[in-house]
C-alpha cells in the first residue's frame, strides 16, 4: 500500500479537511442506522449478494462493520492506522472474490447519501464547497486504498511467473489480438459476399424464368444471412473493445444460412428429408442460443 501521506499529498488532502469531516461526525453519526437500511437495500439490487452475506450471523456481523467504518470516515484521524485497517477490507474482499464492480457501485451509494445530506443542511455557500470537497477526498481515498488490494494481488500473481511463464504469456496475448483483429477482417469479406449474394439473389428474380415465389424467399433468407453477418461484425467490434466473445452471434449467423436453405428447399416436395434434418439442426441451434443468452445474462448479474 502507498504510504498514507503520499496519499493525502496526491489528493490535497489537508488538516482544515480532516477538521471539517470531525465537525460532521455528529450528524452522520445520528445517519448511522438509515445509512445501513439504505445501503442494504442497494447492495441486495446487485442480484448475487447473498452470495457473500451468506446468513443472519454474516449479515449481522456485516452491518457493525459497515456502520463502524461509516462513522469512522468522519472521525477527523487519518493516520497510517486508518489506512491499513481500509486496506485489510480490501483484501478480506479479494479474499472472498467480490467482484471490483460491487465495491465501486456501493461507493457511488456512499457519495450520493452523504452529499444529500449536505445538501439538506445547508448553510452557506462557501462552507457548503469545502464540505463537498472534503467528503469527496476522504470518499476516493479509502476506495483508492481499497481497491489497491485488487491490483496488487493481480500484480503478485503475474510477479510470481517464472520469466518463461510470462513470455509465454506475453506471447500468446499478442497471438490472441492478431487473431481478433483477423477474424474481424474474415468476418468484413463474409459481409461482403452476402452482399454479393443478395445481389445475386435480385439479378435471378429479375432477369431469369425463376419462380418468383421461389426468388422472392431466397432474396429474403440472403437478406436474412447479410443481417446476421452485420450483427455478428458488430460484436466483434464490441470484442475487441474488450467485451466478451460473442458466441451467440455465431449460432444467429448459422441459423439464418440454414432458415435461408428452408425457405428455398420449402417449395420442392423432394427435398422433405432434407428439410427434416434442417429442422432440426435449427432446433438444436436455436437451443445452444437460449443456453448461451441464459448463462450471459448470469455473468452480467455477477
Amino acid at each position: 500500500m502507498k504510504e498514507y501521506t503520499q496519499l493525502k499529498e496526491h489528493y490535497k488532502f489537508t488538516e482544515e479537511e480532516a477538521l471539517i469531516l470531525k465537525k460532521l461526525q455528529p450528524r452522520m453519526e445520528k445517519l448511522a442506522d438509515t445509512f445501513i437500511d439504505e445501503f442494504y437495500d442497494y447492495i441486495w439490487g446487485f442480484g448475487r449478494t447473498a452470495k457473500y452475506l451468506k446468513n443472519n450471523e454474516i449479515i449481522s456481523r456485516h452491518k457493525i462493520k459497515i456502520k463502524a467504518w461509516f462513522i469512522n470516515l468522519f472521525s477527523g484521524k487519518y493516520d497510517i492506522s486508518y489506512f491499513l485497517s481500509i486496506y485489510k477490507i480490501g483484501e478480506i474482499h479479494v479474499q472472498i472474490g467480490l467482484p471490483t464492480h460491487y465495491v465501486n457501485s456501493a461507493f457511488t451509494f456512499v457519495r450520493t447519501f452523504v452529499l444529500k445530506s449536505i445538501e439538506e443542511n445547508f448553510e452557506n455557500k462557501e462552507q457548503h464547497v469545502r464540505e463537498i470537497n472534503a467528503v469527496e477526498k476522504i470518499i476516493d481515498m479509502n476506495l483508492d486504498v481499497l481497491t489497491s488490494s485488487y491490483r496488487e494481488e493481480e500484480l503478485g500473481k503475474f510477479l510470481s511467473l517464472s520469466r518463461t511463464e510470462k513470455g509465454i504469456l506475453s506471447s500468446l496475448k499478442k497471438f490472441n489480438s492478431f487473431i481478433n483483429y483477423f477474424l474481424a477482417f474474415a468476418l468484413g469479406i463474409i459481409a461482403f459476399f452476402a452482399i454479393g449474394l443478395f445481389v445475386y439473389d435480385i439479378y435471378l428474380l429479375f432477369f431469369t424464368d425463376i419462380k418468383i415465389e421461389k426468388g422472392i424467399l431466397t432474396v429474403l433468407g440472403s437478406l436474412l444471412v447479410l443481417w446476421a453477418s452485420i450483427e455478428l461484425i458488430h460484436e466483434e467490434i464490441k470484442h475487441l473493445q474488450g467485451k466478451g466473445f460473442a458466441i451467440g452471434a455465431f449460432i444467429m449467423l448459422a441459423m439464418a444460412a440454414l432458415i435461408r436453405k428452408v425457405l428455398i428447399y420449402s417449395l420442392s416436395t423432394e427435398k422433405a428429408t432434407e428439410l427434416l434434418i434442417i429442422a432440426i439442426v435449427i432446433v438444436a441451434l436455436a437451443i445452444s442460443y437460449w443456453l448461451v443468452s441464459i448463462n450471459k445474462r448470469n455473468s452480467d448479474n455477477n
